[in-house]
């Protein structure tokens, strides 16, 4: 059975809309910030591959996957505005920096742990940074990169499942990890009162017009074409593989630079957002649908073992270094949660679990909030993805 690229658009946007109905019908799903596409996307793998028991094979043409992939790495990078590290001021400065450590400490573990097993060393890449503190996009996007530039034709569900594995790893340890620390400490439960109550990120949201889309989408494409031309240059001549996305990635964050010292056109939120949810949203349930769960077996307990190495490690970076460098207090201990959020998940993992401590404490910590989600989603990225791309050619 084979489903053409339009028709598999309309199956992944009705297998979206199910995977959100099933996020609230049942709330464990909601408790883990599990995305609507992993739930949808992943049921419909598993159906697909039940159905090749009985010698049916289902064939998705996914062309459309790539441009939406990169149409949602040049929003990341169009969030990427310098002015957005005067904002958090030294705080934010050394989050940031203990974020960028932890990601270059997931490879190094990855690596390591995958030597050991004397496996193939791409694939302690894929179970590092790229599926912990990228989450599901990243994980999908370097699975491809690495399916492609070698003969590992199952780096995409292994990434995957560690995502997935950090997703709920993630969220079962922030509010803990939080509570830990406030209770070993004794911590008063008083928060930085220099952070002012308007947060000075946020943009106005509206409902936008057919020609504020029209805008958006224009600038979107202009640069995800101009991403596509020069990645493949780069590699013609560098002989050093540039996934599209990058180039599109990096290019979006030069123009926001730019037009933040220029002002040359204003950037409508609402709409980029839009885009960056609908092409995320359908990209990655795209993914998950085309998933061949058999090929996990021949590295599942490796994979596991690595993964709990991870959590560990993440766990004692939190606890001994990130808690201490941040204020030791109850900022910091907010942070620690959001941090075992989105260094083993995403950064909706993050508020959440920042959300429940502060919540069971009554207290909201503005600091945490402002500095924990623009590191997690955006500003760790900025390092993160070219160290990922260049590991991943270094070792295929």
């Amino acid at each position: 059975m084979k489903f053409e690229s339009l028709s598999v658009l309309a199956i992944s946007i009705g297998v979206l809309l199910f995977g959100m109905f099933l996020k609230k019908r049942f709330l464990i799903l909601e408790k883990f910030c599990i995305p609507s596409p992993v739930i949808g996307g992943f049921l419909v793998s598993i159906v697909v591959w039940l159905l090749s028991f009985i010698e049916v094979k289902i064939d998705f043409d996914t062309s459309l996957q790539t441009p939406l992939m990169v149409a949602f790495f040049t929003v990341i990078g169009l969030s990427g505005s310098f002015k957005l590290l005067k904002v958090g001021g030294t705080m934010l400065l050394i989050y940031l920096s203990c974020c960028w450590f932890m990601a270059l400490m997931q490879n190094v573990i990855g690596i390591s742990m995958m030597s050991l097993f004397d496996l193939n060393k791409l694939y302690g890449i894929l179970c590092g940074s790229v599926s912990l503190e990228g989450g599901h996009g990243n994980a999908i996007a370097f699975g491809g990169m690495v399916e492609e530039l070698s003969d590992l034709n199952n780096a995409k569900v292994l990434a995957i499942a560690a995502a997935t594995f950090g997703l709920i790893s993630g969220s079962l340890l922030g509010g803990p990890v939080a509570r830990y620390l406030i209770n070993k400490h004794k911590l008063k439960i008083t928060t930085n009162q220099d952070i002012k109550d308007t947060d000075p990120l946020k943009h106005e949201i509206h409902i936008a017009s057919y020609k504020d889309f029209l805008k958006s989408l224009f600038l979107i494409l202009c640069i995800i074409c101009i991403g596509f031309y020069l990645s493949s240059k780069f590699t013609h001549f560098s002989g050093y593989s540039l996934p599209s996305y990058v180039g599109a990635m990096l290019i979006a964050i030069v123009v926001r630079n730019i037009n933040d010292i220029f002002n040359i056109f204003k950037l409508n939120q609402y709409t980029i957002d839009t885009i960056s949810e609908l092409s995320l949203g359908i990209f990655l349930t795209m993914a998950m649908m085309s998933l061949k769960i058999n090929e996990l077996s021949a590295v599942a307990a490796p994979l596991f073992i690595t993964l709990m190495v991870q959590v560990l490690f993440l766990l004692f970076f939190a606890i001994f270094v990130v808690f201490r460098l941040c204020g030791k207090n109850y900022d910091s201990a907010i942070m620690c949660a959001g941090l075992m959020g989105h260094g083993l998940g995403a950064t909706p993992n993050a508020v959440a679990n920042m959300n429940a401590v502060c919540t069971r404490y009554g207290l909201v910590s503005k600091q945490a909030f402002l500095i924990v989600p623009l590191c997690g989603a955006v500003l760790i990225d900025m390092l993160a993805i070219p160290l990922n791309t260049y590991l991943i050619n270094l070792f295929a």
